[in-house]
């Protein structure tokens, strides 16, 4: 019977020593999309991008030295999954766009161009999904349809 006892402290032990030893691993989520009415945010006339490259850094919040770099690439949605392992809780961490898919799409949306990430498990949320803000491009030339969206938002000057 001891060695019952024994065994099961053993087991037990051994599962409560992977759940406290396991390095947490982040999921970041986002979407990359083209402006295509350079309006400056998502409409309904927005494309977003297949095969667009973004990378998840992270850098010391102290000295801003790059401690992590990962690459992503968005699917025919627009999406992009990178994860990270660990606790990143002394690091700034950002989604950045790298290269448009698009070449009549590549410039970038004034301070769309990046998306901060909080990649702690310190800060009260309990998922390791976070989920990153859109990130955009400017078409270069507005489509025939924007006229119609602008109205939609009220962002027309002629009214």
């Amino acid at each position: 019977m001891a060695r019952l006892w024994f065994l099961a402290f053993v087991v037990l032990s051994c599962a409560f020593a992977h759940v406290v030893l396991t390095k947490p691993t982040f999921t970041v989520v986002g979407k990359v999309y083209c402006d295509t009415c350079r309006i400056g945010f998502e409409t309904k006339a927005t494309q977003y991008m297949e095969g667009a490259k973004v990378k998840l850094e992270c850098r010391h919040f102290l000295g801003g030295k790059v401690e992590h770099t990962v690459p992503g690439v968005t699917d025919k949605n627009g999406a992009y999954i990178i994860e990270l392992a660990d606790n990143h809780e002394n690091e700034i961490c950002e989604v950045v766009l790298v290269e448009s898919s698009m070449k009549d799409c590549a410039e970038l949306v004034p301070g769309r161009d990046r998306a901060r990430v909080v990649l702690s498990n310190d800060i009260g949320i309990s998922a390791d999904v976070r989920y990153a803000n859109a990130l955009g491009y400017n078409r270069t030339v507005p489509l025939d349809v924007c006229k119609e969206v602008t109205k939609m938002y009220i962002l027309d000057d002629d009214e």
